[in-house]
């Protein structure tokens, strides 16, 4: 019998009480059902989602008459910039100036990582690092999925959703966008890993590589890397907990440097940016995670609800990997729900590709919360 024919093996829920597996199900009704009512928002303003159809037959002509957004042109500026062989901190904080941006505190002004790559490989190389990436990220999560318990039967399900989740890696009018390369290098590190058992030794030397550029990339990547300390050290694994220890303190050194090049041109004029604490509930998971996916074009009623259903797939899945994207997932969705203001629905990127693996073992979860609450 193999681990994937062996479902008490996997099954979070087979071994569950009724009083437990009852309240957990009542949650995620409740879950359910408020996530499509509330409003998926970005900016002030809620966003009216259209049908599938309406978006394929508008999608040719809003792509000749959207205006570039203001965030992107800022990028743009910044890239043409450092082509013409500009120092990024010599002038960043002077464009963010001409654009109304703040510069305080200096987290608002981006790390330079993504400016100069994307500088350096041109449109045409952009495509093409955004095309590998995305192969990468399938092709990891396709051996992985054959690796882990439970998961081989579900693996083709599972690519084909996360090939969903990551294609909008493709869209060239996000390449300037640090969320969504931080996103998609989070995904591929996420399944470069691999727990250290009695049988295989842990491989994590890779997952912690890509990890780091994600982290250069954009600093949001921090959450991940300290979750994957603490897992680590939580397993026992000191070696490899201490390792991710070590980049997050690396990063911070570097971060400090980053905002102490911006304070020394900051003046007395420049005004502080509004408070990210926007306390906007469930509301501020949902959009976030919504408008920063292929979900985006479906009714709020219906991407709501789906996103709540990715976070319960993952829980479903009695594995590291299941463990370790939920207590992720989780914890970003609560960061999102009391930071980011509306504008800032974007930062959903940097979770949302590898969440769409989670749908794959939805089905197989209910009915084992099921059986559960109903004593079987």
């Amino acid at each position: 019998m193999t681990a994937d024919d062996a479902p008490i093996a996997w099954d979070r829920f087979a071994r569950w009480g009724k009083l437990p597996a009852r309240l957990l199900l009542a949650a995620l009704m409740v879950l359910l059902a408020v996530s499509a009512l509330v409003p998926i928002n970005s900016g002030r303003s809620t966003v009216k989602t259209t049908s599938f159809v309406e978006v394929l037959v508008k999608a040719d002509k809003s792509a000749l008459t959207r205006k570039r957004d203001d965030d992107l042109a800022l990028y743009d500026r910044a890239i043409a910039r450092i082509r013409n062989g500009e120092n990024y901190y010599s002038f960043i904080v002077a464009e963010h100036r001409l654009s109304h941006y703040p510069v305080r505190p200096g987290l608002a002004v981006r790390l330079p990582t993504l400016a100069y790559l994307d500088a350096w490989l041109g449109l045409p190389g952009q495509f093409a690092a955004a095309i590998m990436l995305l192969i990468a990220v399938l092709a990891v999560w396709w051996r992985r999925l054959g690796e882990e318990p439970g998961a081989q039967r579900r693996r083709v399900l599972a690519i084909a959703l996360l090939a969903v989740g990551a294609s909008l890696g493709l869209n060239r009018d996000f390449f300037v966008l640090h969320e969504l390369w931080a996103g998609m290098l989070l995904a591929l590190s996420f399944g470069l890993h691999r727990v250290k058992s009695e049988t295989t030794p842990g491989r994590w030397g890779w997952s912690l590589a890509v990890a780091a550029l994600a982290l250069a990339i954009r600093e949001l990547s921090l959450p991940y890397v300290l979750l994957m300390s603490v897992m680590a050290l939580w397993r026992g694994d000191r070696r490899e907990g201490l390792a991710w220890s070590g980049l997050a303190l690396l990063f911070l050194a570097g971060l400090a440097w980053h905002l102490h090049l911006i304070a020394v041109q900051v003046s007395p004029s420049d005004p502080w940016s509004p408070s990210w604490l926007e306390l906007r509930g469930l509301s501020g998971w949902v959009s976030n995670v919504a408008l920063s996916s292929n979900i985006r074009s479906l009714p709020h009623w219906l991407a709501g609800p789906l996103v709540m259903l990715m976070v319960f797939g993952w829980a479903s899945w009695r594995s590291a990997a299941g463990a370790f994207a939920t207590l992720l997932y989780l914890g970003y969705g609560l960061a999102f729900m009391i930071a980011g203001r509306g504008d800032n629905y974007y930062w959903g990127f940097m979770v949302a590709p590898a969440m769409f693996i989670g749908l794959a073992f939805v089905q197989t979860g209910l009915k084992s919360l099921w059986q559960a609450a109903r004593g079987r």
